[in-house]
């Protein structure tokens, strides 16, 4: 297959069509405003249902409606935009029911500016709303990554019956890179979706899609289903990638998204000057490669987590590794992306510390 020069924005859109999804509800919020648009066009064309809603909140309790029937359904937004809808979220995930959310990241807190940011690491990871939920979250490095993240999401969602969220910075949304959509790999057989949706009852008992448990022993024993999919998760769903690790490197970067990127390239960089540097990129930030950081840490010594935030995924590294080695942070924030050089320099002072 031939590949094509998309927006990573589009591209996302158009991997939901080819994962077989024809249900977009979303409201537009820079920067992710693009989906909405390819959608608006696309979505008629494969007799799919695109609405615009009236607010975050609408489309968010919309995605839920429809993964309550059982559809391939997912919305994207940003920031602000994902905190409006994680209550929802919270609803969706305690109802057990498929669903995928993007957010293309943009800066914060608050209002704070449409450039791109990884700050919203602990609203996805830590759960945005209430209760004792998880999201599974994949973190895209590339457009085609993307892509393919978004079409796995679908099948995730579906065979634990859960919101995924695909989490990219704004850079991710907004560059162009040339993708190709494979099709999307068989699925693992699943329960019918007539055993939990709700697709009409004519000669079987009703599925009510709910969260709401009044009885304490009935609520709890909800919790201790779900408390059980998320340790599959830890055994089946981790996913991350290295790289220069073969190399006997003196100091170990944990980096995800396009952050990732520039690392890498500040790695060869500095293997120019004869220092090698390793990465470890988490894929799945939620379940976090935590045994992974910890086996490389234990052999390097030194740590770095380098992140588009003031600090937030640098407390799962520590976490990770424990208190035994001491884990670096550098980061930039409001929408600031650090460069190669940048990153160099702080490689070499956590080098020299």
């Amino acid at each position: 297959m031939a590949k094509k020069l998309m927006k990573g924005n589009e591209a996302i859109g158009e991997a939901a069509i080819q994962a077989g999804c024809r249900n977009y509800f979303a409201y537009p919020i820079t920067p992710q405003s693009e989906v909405a648009e390819y959608l608006s066009r696309r979505m008629p064309e494969v007799q799919g249902h695109f609405v615009q809603a009236e607010s975050e909140l609408g489309a968010a309790n919309m995605v839920f409606g429809a993964a309550a029937t059982g559809e391939l359904v997912f919305t994207t937004s940003s920031s602000p935009g994902v905190s409006l809808m994680s209550e929802t979220i919270s609803y969706i995930a305690g109802a057990q029911l498929p669903a995928v959310f993007v957010n293309i990241v943009r800066g914060g807190p608050g209002l704070g500016g449409i450039l791109p940011a990884q700050s919203d690491y602990f609203q996805a990871t830590k759960g945005g709303g209430h209760g004792d939920y998880r999201l599974l979250v994949l973190a895209p490095a590339t457009v085609q990554e993307a892509v393919d993240l978004t079409m796995l999401a679908f099948q995730l969602a579906f065979k634990y019956r859960n919101p995924v969220m695909i989490l990219g910075d704004g850079m991710i949304g907004q560059m162009m890179e040339p993708v190709e959509f494979k099709p999307p790999p068989p699925a693992a057989d699943l329960p019918s979706v007539e055993t939990w949706a709700t697709t009409g009852a004519k000669g079987r008992k009703c599925n009510i899609a709910h969260s709401l448990f009044l009885d304490p022993e009935a609520l709890e024993k909800n919790n201790h289903v779900l408390a059980a999919k998320y340790k599959v998760w830890q055994k089946d769903e981790i996913r991350f990638a290295t790289y220069n690790l073969d190399n006997n490197p003196r100091l170990l970067i944990v980096a995800y998204g396009t952050m990732a990127r520039i690392c890498s390239t500040a790695i060869d960089e500095l293997k120019q000057k004869g220092v090698e540097v390793g990465l470890i990129r988490p894929i799945t930030l939620y379940p976090f490669p935590a045994a992974a950081i910890l086996q490389h840490a234990k052999k390097i010594g030194k740590v770095i987590s380098v992140e588009m935030s003031m600090g937030q995924m640098v407390e799962d590294v520590q976490a990770a590794v424990g208190h035994d080695i001491h884990v670096g942070f550098f980061g930039r924030a409001g929408g600031i992306i650090p460069s190669p050089d940048e990153v160099v320099q702080a490689l070499e002072a956590e080098l020299r510390a």
